[in-house]
């Protein structure tokens, strides 16, 4: 759109074309939307831009300013894609949505958003810098760190243009990129990525590199949400200070880089102790899955494991289990890839498969070590989870990590990895599957009218839905609008007794398993997660979207 821009208000005579060629090279060095650029240099205003738009194209144009969306509107569109489309939904009327959109004609956003929230899309018109201060407004308000990175951003694009690197990638040398990397500007303004990110309480950091874009994204609560787009030119150099800052403290950023094709994507994991939590009554397990969680763990030998998908808090849980049982008379050994957290009085092996040392070897010199409790970080083939069994049989506490959908399934992939029926049987004491979900933000929390048979067709009883009260976050600067503030646990026990030995001896599926288990008592995911929120700690969205019934 921006050549056609620029053509249209050459036209209008809001420009001249000189005008329009010192905002293409303006936009070529620092990136950024030519609208945005024209303003910039002071050649139009954002109201010149909408103006001309909306005659152009027909679509009426608005001023978000004094606008208030409907917090249940704004959840329609995710602020990704918000961010990646620069568009606001403003309201719903039938199967209407209507959009304020700084492009009326980007056929592909409207189709995009069509398909996602399954109405037909109306556009309005808006300028770039009232929907991207709509985008902050409702999806999540700037920190004051957030306004010092879009300031020194401005003062690197205007000030700083001795960091201009070369365009082609042929022209760059090691020696330039770490000149670069070590400039004040370069240092300060990842400094504050960083700390920014910290103080939104993310996990992680993602800096993605695209055709004309460079976006950086903190994944905050388990989602992911734009906060800033530093110019093109920089891109090298950030990523080439995230890899130097990368070598001063592995213990607390992990970095990963993968080539895509407008350059490296970097990922840092953020590794905050102080939200490690060892205190196992704090996780949000019910209080009778904690008893049988902590009743097994407790056990002299024997296997304890833990499911779940990546990024559901198996490490935590594993890492408060070792915690509880962390004694002066206790040898405890992990095996770990990586370790995540240092652990005062127990011996942690970080792996290195490029020299042989996987979690089987491990394993293997564990016990010839006098462990009495071993944590593998996860078994993954038929080697590890062989050795750990007979690890199990032979008086060793074992405790491990796989990635299966519930507790029951878990049974069925031990044994499609290969391990006899008996000794599975024999050796598992206890498995715990997991997910995390969104706490509701306590400081706009409300409740929420749900029709009772929209409970009842997620698991509430009858009886439970006519007393249930719904709750959730409207959105405030505490939570950043988004309602939620931290993430809690759900959690499905199963405890191994006899009962279900014999159906694992027998073959029974995971189905079986699951229909017995819960005539003992398990609590399944579902149902931790309804109980969290009839207790108003989270939203029926969230366990939804975590757990199947």
């Amino acid at each position: 759109m921006s050549v056609r821009l620029g053509e249209i208000l050459v036209k209008e005579s809001l420009i001249t074309q000189d005008q329009l060629q010192k905002a293409l090279e303006f936009q070529r060095s620092n990136g950024g939307k030519l609208g945005s650029c024209l303003t910039r240099l002071g050649f139009i205003t954002d109201d010149d831009i909408t103006g001309v738009l909306s005659r152009q194209y027909g679509v009426p144009s608005i001023n978000l300013k004094y606008y208030e969306i409907d917090p249940n509107v704004i959840k329609l569109i995710p602020q990704d894609t918000a961010a990646r489309y620069q568009v606001i939904p403003l309201s719903r009327v039938g199967s209407i949505l209507t959009i304020a959109m700084t492009d009326p004609t980007n056929v592909f956003a409207m189709d995009d958003i069509k398909f996602m929230t399954g109405f037909n899309v109306e556009p309005v018109v808006a300028s770039e810098a009232a929907i991207g201060d709509a985008i902050t407004r409702f999806y999540g308000g700037p920190s004051s760190n957030t306004e010092e990175l879009t300031n020194l951003m401005k003062d690197l694009v205007e000030e700083d243009q001795e960091l201009e690197l070369a365009a082609e990638e042929s022209e760059l040398d090691t020696a330039t990129l770490e000149k670069a990397a070590e400039e004040a500007p370069i240092i300060k303004l990842v400094n504050l990525i960083l700390t920014d990110s910290v103080k939104r309480g993310a996990s992680d950091i993602h800096v993605e590199p695209y055709e004309t874009e460079l976006r950086v994204r903190f994944r905050v609560d388990g989602q992911l949400q734009t906060v800033m787009s530093p110019p093109m030119r920089l891109k090298d150099a950030i990523t080439s200070r995230m890899k130097i800052m990368a070598k001063l403290d592995i213990a607390e950023i992990r970095v990963s880089t993968v080539p895509t094709l407008y350059g490296e994507k970097i990922v840092l994991r953020l590794l905050d102790k102080e939200n490690l939590r060892l205190d196992m009554t704090k996780l949000g397990f019910e209080s009778a899955s904690l008893e049988k969680f902590q009743r097994n763990i407790l056990k002299p030998y024997g296997m304890v494991l833990v499911t779940g998908p990546t990024g559901s808090g198996k490490t935590n849980t594993l890492y408060s289990s070792v915690a509880t049982l962390n004694t002066v008379d206790t040898n405890i050994m992990t095996a770990e890839d990586p370790v995540e957290f240092q652990l005062s009085g127990i011996n942690q092996v970080q792996m290195k498969e490029q020299i042989g040392l996987n979690f089987a070897a491990a394993l293997r010199a564990f016990l010839r070590q006098d462990p009495n409790i071993i944590l593998v970080g996860e078994i993954r083939d038929f080697e590890t989870a062989e050795i750990g069994v007979k690890a199990a049989l032979t008086g060793h506490l074992v405790l491990s990590t796989l990635h299966t959908n519930d507790a029951p399934s878990t049974i069925s992939r031990l044994m499609n990895m290969g391990i006899e029926p008996f000794l599975v049987a024999t050796s598992v004491n206890l498995i715990c599957a997991q997910r995390l979900v969104r706490r509701i933000c306590t400081n706009c929390k409300e409740q929420l009218q749900v029709p009772e048979q929209a409970l009842i067709d997620a698991g509430f009883t009858p009886e439970e839905a006519k007393t249930t009260k719904i709750y959730h976050g409207k959105g405030c600067t505490t939570c950043g609008k988004r309602g939620y503030k931290g993430r809690t646990g759900l959690y499905e026990v199963m405890e191994i007794n006899d009962e279900l030995r014999e159906l694992i001896l027998v073959g029974a599926s995971a189905l079986e398993l699951k229909k017995k288990a819960i005539e003992q008592g398990m609590i399944t995911l579902r149902r931790s997660g309804l109980l969290k929120v009839a207790q108003g700690q989270t939203t029926m969205e969230e366990v939804l979207r975590e757990t199947v019934l």
